[in-house]
């Protein structure tokens, strides 16, 4: 199930942050975030107040989040976006984030399509997102799903600085209904 976050999920939204750090951490991830710069619980409180955070709950607990509105972030100014997408057309998914405990389980590849049947709902038929340039698994799951690589940024990101971040784009071109599950769950 997939829904918007409350104030309640920011202690399990913040521990999935922890983990993905003691991941990096460990070696065994690359996303080249850094603890107590980004994400912190702080990231999800405010993007919880802004109400465009969600998560994907599974059996009563909460294996994945991200935001999911129409802010492009300022670096995106830099990239060389192949769709000449008005701002009310496009759509950003912004730091998707999936318990590593339940990787390999399909839960990335469904919030993606619960966010592209959100930008559909919306009438955005334009979808932006970012990743690091290291984080070699967001990649090859974006390509997968038919993302684009546009360009890659060097910036301060976040607070992290030396970021190559790629940007990747996505149009759109189904009209369809969202696919539900007996449950009323998105596939």
């Amino acid at each position: 199930m997939f829904r918007k976050a409350t104030k309640e999920d920011v202690d399990r939204i913040a521990e999935i942050y922890d983990e993905i750090h003691a991941e990096n951490e460990a070696g065994r991830m690359t996303t080249n975030w850094i603890r107590g710069v980004y994400p912190s619980k702080e990231t999800a409180m405010s993007s919880i107040e802004c109400q465009d955070m969600f998560v994907e709950e599974v059996q009563g607990r909460i294996v994945a989040a991200a935001r999911i509105n129409q802010e492009q972030v300022p670096e995106y100014a830099r990239a060389d976006w192949e769709h000449d997408a008005g701002e009310d057309q496009v759509m950003v998914l912004h730091t998707l984030v999936v318990s590593p405990k339940e990787a390999g389980k399909g839960y990335g590849t469904k919030f993606v399509t619960y966010y592209e049947n959100y930008a559909l709902e919306h009438g955005c038929p334009y979808l932006r997102m970012d990743t690091n340039f290291y984080n070699k698994g967001a990649r090859k799951l974006y390509k997968k799903l038919g993302y684009k690589e546009i360009s890659v940024v060097p910036c301060v990101f976040n607070g992290i600085p030396d970021v190559q971040l790629v940007c990747l784009e996505k149009k759109l071109t189904q009209t369809t209904e969202q696919q539900e599950d007996n449950n009323g769950n998105y596939l």
